[in-house]
């Protein structure tokens, strides 16, 4: 089996990277710090995704008829491993261009496709899901936040919470239930509503993951037309099962978890930790995971290149990936010692980012029952 990349893919990194050292600026690291939820990270990326949409960079992997380049899923994951590892300069438009346009793509009406995908194909324009409820968080399909039709539109009323990168969102890629009498999975929509519209209020959740991460958004009386509607009414789990396959891996944490392991074997080198053989072996394990998180990844883009339908890899993948991040965010403390716990610090920004990825797109512990019930086939009790 082949691992190396294509000599195409290998050239294509090399001019990426090269971008990346013009574009960013020399405080790029205080700015990544902060998270893409940040008023810096956000500001700064609407520069950095128009410059790379300007070179037909920013959805290149998208069809050609919707304004990419045919380019394929693996050059979609060049882009993605080198943001992620230094901080993801796209900010949130990372998931406009890895799962939002994709699903306007397969489930969207003309009008919402014209509308929606030339605008994130533009660089310009910010996204968030309105997915967890104050009780729907992990159980999704417990989710209480109702759409009733009102003649061309529908009415929500609701609370979505834990919703990131609200404050800078144009739109809000929204999960509600539009049959009052359903239960589980039956009964639910998807709606593509303007944050702008009157009714909805944001409030900032304070939390150690630092500034403007975390958010409940409030929804009282919010008309919306039934325009907004993506896919067919109460068939809004089809379409988030789709969105989830792709975001799932959209975040190539491995890649920024690998950057830390470099820079802690550095540093455990200077300050002699090498010589303790309980320091090696555990630099050596993360090491492991990095690798296995990356590979399981790799088959999750070799599926999607081959237009395969999803597997239960996609959930290996997201597991791995997650306590990849988790396990060196924790080897980062430990090395770096009382320097790690001074906040903005590397192993502080680390380390609070990894302790996001258990819990985004489904919690660590959803995955594992979704690996249980469709590769195993283990009985649900």
């Amino acid at each position: 089996m082949e691992f190396d990349w294509s000599v195409e893919d290998a050239a294509y990194r090399k001019e990426f990277v090269d971008f990346l050292g013009e574009i960013l600026p020399e405080n790029w690291d205080e700015i990544s710090k902060h998270g893409p939820g940040s008023d810096l990270q956000a500001e700064f990326s609407k520069k950095f995704c128009g410059k790379m949409a300007d070179k037909g960079w920013l959805t290149q992997h998208w069809p050609a008829e919707y304004g990419g380049k045919d380019a394929g899923a693996w050059r979609h994951a060049v882009v993605g491993e080198e943001c992620w590892a230094i901080g993801e300069p796209r900010g949130s438009q990372y998931m406009n261009v890895n799962w939002v346009g994709p699903a306007v793509m397969q489930y969207g009406t003309d009008e919402q496709k014209k509308l929606h995908l030339p605008a994130i194909a533009s660089g310009n324009i910010f996204w968030c899901q309105g997915f967890s409820e104050p009780e729907a968080g992990s159980d999704l399909v417990s989710l209480r936040t109702l759409a009733i039709p009102d003649g061309d539109d529908y009415v929500i009323n609701g609370t979505k919470i834990w919703t990131s990168y609200v404050q800078h969102a144009n739109y809000c890629f929204l999960l509600a239930r539009t049959d009052p009498d359903s239960k589980r999975h039956t009964g639910i929509s998807v709606f593509l509503v303007p944050m702008e519209t009157p009714g909805i209020e944001v409030r900032e959740i304070p939390s150690v993951v630092g500034a403007r991460y975390f958010h409940e958004v409030f929804f009282t009386d919010v008309r919306v037309p039934k325009g907004c509607m993506l896919g067919e009414v109460n068939a809004g789990w089809e379409v988030v099962n789709f969105a989830l396959q792709y975001e799932r891996v959209g975040a190539a944490r491995y890649a920024r978890a690998a950057l830390t392991l470099d820079h802690l074997a550095k540093v455990a080198k200077e300050t002699g930790l090498m010589d303790d053989p309980i320091v090696v072996d555990k630099l050596a394990q993360a090491r492991c995971i990095c690798e296995a998180a990356r590979m399981l990844t790799y088959r999750v883009i070799d599926t999607r290149a081959k237009d395969a339908k999803p597997t239960t890899d996609t959930q290996l993948a997201r597991i791995a990936g997650t306590r990849t991040d988790r396990a060196i965010g924790e080897l980062a403390v430990e090395i770096l010692g009382p320097d790690a716990l001074e906040y903005g610090s590397f192993a502080d920004a680390n380390f609070r980012l990894a302790m996001t990825a258990g819990v985004a797109v489904g919690a660590t512990e959803v995955q594992l029952n979704l690996v249980a019930r469709r590769f195993l086939e283990l009985p649900k009790k």
